[in-house]
């Protein structure tokens, strides 16, 4: 067995390094395959904004012509700046049942680490926020939300033998129609702290019109999860890829701002769960992925509710209460059934006493690891 890096230039190194995890879950029905253009992008040294400021490379673990693993390595330059730091990051990590393929993988993260002087290793975290981060521990018989990571129960063992300790769990909860009920006492408070406050919630027209307000929701989500461990602001053009992203998952009535004045203090951003077709389409648009897509969009009874945040001087003042009722409102005027709240931080107490208090039910555990070089 070796561990090679691979040539992010050579098509059939992208192509090995983006096929594995398909072989891999090919019989497990709660994996949901990436599209194949996005793992390509963020490959690519070229158009991913990730690499104006940073590095990252690519290893698989082969034998004999099988690829029998694989893992990814980055030293975001801009978040060790942010953090005043020595931090790599690792992701992409898959690997057959077997602790040598794992062990040797995460050996040569270590020395790609150690050659650029850093000095500690955490993950799994990818190239910007949207990407998975977390390595799953907890509530393997679910499907994830979307974009959240999906992995065997081994890998827990896997990371852990190899020196891995815990930084921060995020867990993820559904809730359900009928069940996600807030007192009417909530909604008496709701009224008053608007009217005491001067909160309020924007609504959206259309997708246009959400785009003319990224800037404000980016510097919202700045300030609200500057303390989140792994956490950095994110420049002005990968701010531009978290967009396009957004705008091509949802639609505008899923997209909640909560105002105060013409000042956005706090947001609520949902999409369409379409897991299941990107199931079927199998990482592929064409020939028949999009209609895939396109079908399950009008059909799914799930929204992710991925992005929940508030700035710090407005969370304790009634916003917060304002957002649980934004969630309990977006279920019960859609076509959903069902709701997944995605990746709360173990540390937010306050939030996740309060979600399990209205009816959250936990599911999903996701942990981010780090370790000492």
């Amino acid at each position: 067995m070796q561990v090679r890096k691979l040539d992010t230039e050579r098509p059939q190194d992208t192509r090995q390094f983006i096929r594995f995890p398909f072989d891999l879950y090919r019989k497990d029905p709660n994996w949901v395959p990436p599209l194949v253009a996005d793992v390509q992008f963020t490959m690519n040294r070229v158009k991913h904004p990730f690499y104006r400021h940073s590095t990252a490379d690519f290893f698989v673990a082969e034998s004999e012509g099988q690829t029998l693993g694989r893992i990814a390595v980055a030293d975001n330059r801009n978040y060790n700046r942010f953090k005043g730091s020595r931090v790599a990051f690792f992701f992409f990590f898959e690997a057959v049942e077997d602790a040598a393929v794992a062990r040797a993988l995460f050996d040569a993260a270590f020395e790609w680490a150690r050659a650029r002087g850093l000095d500690t290793v955490i993950g799994p975290k990818g190239l910007l926020h949207t990407d998975g981060r977390g390595l799953l521990i907890e509530g393997f018989e679910h499907r994830p939300a979307m974009g959240a990571v999906y992995n065997p129960p081994y890998y827990q063992r896997f990371v852990e033998d190899a020196g891995f300790v815990k930084l921060t769990d995020y867990l993820s909860g559904h809730i359900h129609r009928g069940t996600y009920e807030l007192p009417d006492r909530v909604y008496e408070l709701v009224e008053r702290v608007k009217a005491r406050r001067g909160f309020w919630v924007k609504n959206f027209r259309d997708k246009q019109e959400m785009r003319e307000w990224v800037a404000r929701i980016r510097d919202v989500y700045n300030e609200s999860f500057v303390d989140v461990p792994g956490f950095h602001p994110i420049t002005d053009e990968e701010l531009q890829v978290v967009a396009d992203r957004l705008a091509s998952l949802t639609y505008p009535e899923l997209v909640k701002l909560v105002m105060m004045g013409d000042q956005v203090v706090g947001f609520l951003l949902a999409y369409p769960n379409i897991s299941p077709a990107l199931q079927k389409a199998q990482g592929k648009l064409w020939p028949l992925g999009w209609f895939h897509i396109w079908r399950e969009r009008r059909r799914t009874k799930w929204v992710d509710l991925n992005g929940i945040g508030l700035l710090p001087e407005y969370q304790g003042v009634g916003a917060n209460t304002l957002l649980y009722a934004e969630i309990g409102d977006t279920l019960r005027a859609s076509a959903f059934d069902h709701g997944n709240i995605v990746q709360i931080s173990d540390l937010n107490i306050k939030s996740m006493g309060d979600m399990t208090a209205l009816g959250m039910e936990w599911v999903i555990r996701h942990r981010v690891y780090q370790r000492a070089l």
